[in-house]
């Protein structure tokens, strides 16, 4: 098989898991009746997997087909990936084993879905860009265009969250201990290593083009 054709089935299979996590966590929750689709739908971790969903759709189709991607997929394949490694490292530097929201009274998320969306995604998006970082040729200044959704995220989610006092994350709350300080000391931060990551990803990017080249 063709290494083409191999990134193309990595892509959709890891578009369908994240799919079916997404499908299963909903439907334990409205079974559970603990389904509150504003809040649901307003983690980043959500909002970047469904971005990636269709982002592994489109971009399976064209290395299935053989065909070369535009440089507009390629902007948006960083972004996702970059996004998902992000999600990754800082729900489980952050976030990992904290308290279910009190509203859920004894309800637990199911563990599987959970998991494929905080980690398994992120290995399985940095193979494929591995496998078909040969075909991609970004330049630097592209990493800003990683920083375009989590800034609209983020003016969103404060804007809702002053409105309705419910946040996705506390890192991103100004009632913290912390303040409005903390809060953009973390946001500042993740912006930054967001960039970080997707330098790397292009660094990563640059050095399998030579390897292929050689």
């Amino acid at each position: 098989m063709s290494s083409m054709k191999t990134a193309a089935l990595i892509r959709f299979a890891t578009a369908f898991a994240m799919l079916a996590s997404v499908v299963w966590q909903i439907t334990s929750r409205v079974v559970n009746n603990v389904f509150r689709p504003w809040e649901y739908f307003s983690y980043f971790t959500i909002q970047t997997s469904l971005i990636a969903i269709v982002t592994l759709s489109v971009a399976g189709w064209f290395a299935w087909n053989g065909r070369a991607e535009t440089r507009v997929l390629n902007i948006v394949r960083l972004s996702t990936v970059t996004f998902t490694v992000v999600v990754t490292l800082v729900y489980n530097l952050l976030l990992r084993g904290l308290p279910d929201a009190a509203a859920d009274g004894d309800y637990v998320w199911p563990v599987l879905p959970n998991e494929i969306l905080h980690v398994w995604a992120a290995i399985f998006m940095l193979i494929d860009w591995m496998l078909s970082s040969r075909r991609i040729n970004l330049r630097i200044r592209t990493i800003f265009w990683v920083l375009l959704f989590p800034l609209v995220w983020l003016v969103y989610s404060i804007i809702r969250g002053l409105a309705v006092d419910w946040w996705p994350y506390w890192f991103i709350n100004p009632n913290e201990p912390a303040g409005i300080t903390g809060m953009l000391t973390y946001i500042i931060g993740i912006m930054l290593f967001l960039l970080t990551v997707a330098i790397a990803l292009l660094g990563l990017q640059r050095i399998t083009v030579r390897a292929f080249r050689k």
